[in-house]
C-alpha cells in the first residue's frame, strides 16, 4: 500500500511501521536526544529508527537520500506544511520547525522567540563543537596525542561557555526564566554528556558552575527527558 513516505528511499531500509507519524531517523547522542525529547515534550506520535553511526548507517545511500552531510538526526514529517512530507536534517532546525508546527516551547511574543533562538544557535555553534571536541582529546582517541594543547584549548574554551551559561542562569529557573523552551532542551544533553559519558566534570571544575548543575539536575528529572535519553533504544 502507498503511502506519504514511500517516495523516500530511506523508507526501503528502515520502512516506517506506522507512516501517519512523523519518522525519527537517529541516535542516543547528544545532538540525536534533543529531538526525541522535544518528540516527548510536546506530545508528538513519533517511529524512531536506529540509525547506526558506521556503513551501515549514516553512510548509507539511503540515510544520504535524507541528509547529504551523513549526521543524526533526521526526520520526516508525513503531516508538513501545507499537508505535504517534510524531510529535515540538523537538529536545531528541527527543535524551531516541531515548536513553530505545534506552538510549544518557544515563546509566543517575536521578541522572546528571537531570544530562545539565539541560545540554541549559541549551543550549535559552541557548546555542541567545543564540548565535543573535550570528549575526543579527553576520553577518546585524542587522549593517546603526546601533545597536550589541543586539549587544553577545548578545556579552557568548555569552562568559559560553562561560565556564560552559569551567569545566565542566576535567579533563573531555565534558560529563558520560568519558560522551559527549546534552549534548554538544545543546551543541556551537552552539558549532561560533558560531565557524564566524557567523564569530564573535574577537567572542567564543574563544582564551580553550580546554577549549571542545578538546572541540568532539574533537566534530567523529567519524564520526557528521561525517556528521550533512550530513544532510540
Amino acid at each position: 500500500m502507498s503511502h506519504a513516505l514511500s517516495g523516500f528511499f530511506i523508507n526501503d531500509k528502515w520502512p516506517a511501521q506506522h507512516p501517519e507519524r512523523l519518522q525519527l531517523y537517529s541516535m542516543a547522542t547528544p545532538n540525536g536526544v534533543k529531538v526525541s525529547i522535544m518528540l516527548e515534550e510536546i506530545g508528538l506520535p513519533y517511529e524512531a529508527h536506529k540509525i547506526p553511526l558506521n556503513d551501515e548507517g549514516v553512510t548509507t545511500p539511503h540515510f544520504l537520500s535524507l541528509n547529504p552531510n551523513n549526521k543524526i538526526p533526521a526526520i520526516i514529517d508525513p503531516d508538513g506544511p501545507d499537508g505535504k512530507p517534510l524531510p529535515l536534517f540538523e537538529s536545531g532546525a528541527i527543535l524551531v520547525y516541531l515548536a513553530e508546527k505545534t506552538g510549544k516551547l518557544i515563546p509566543a511574543d517575536a521578541a522572546g522567540r528571537y531570544e530562545t533562538l539565539q541560545w540554541v544557535m549559541f549551543q550549535m555553534g559552541g557548546i555542541g563543537p567545543m564540548f565535543g571536541q573535550v570528549g575526543f582529546f579527553h576520553r577518546f582517541a585524542g587522549k593517546e596525542y603526546e601533545d597536550k594543547r589541543p586539549l587544553n584549548r577545548y578545556v579552557n574554551e568548555a569552562r568559559r561557555l560553562l561560565g556564560v551559561l552559569e551567569k545566565r542562569l542566576e535567579g533563573r529557573a531555565w534558560i529563558m526564566g520560568e519558560q522551559y523552551t527549546i534552549a534548554d532542551i538544545a543546551i543541556f544533553p551537552w552539558v549532561r554528556n560533558l560531565v557524564g559519558f566524557y567523564e569530564a566534570a573535574p577537567l572542567v571544575g564543574f563544582e564551580n558552575f553550580p546554577n549549571v548543575a542545578r538546572v541540568l539536575a532539574n533537566f534530567v528529572a523529567r519524564p520526557a527527558v528521561e525517556k528521550g535519553l533512550v530513544t532510540p533504544a
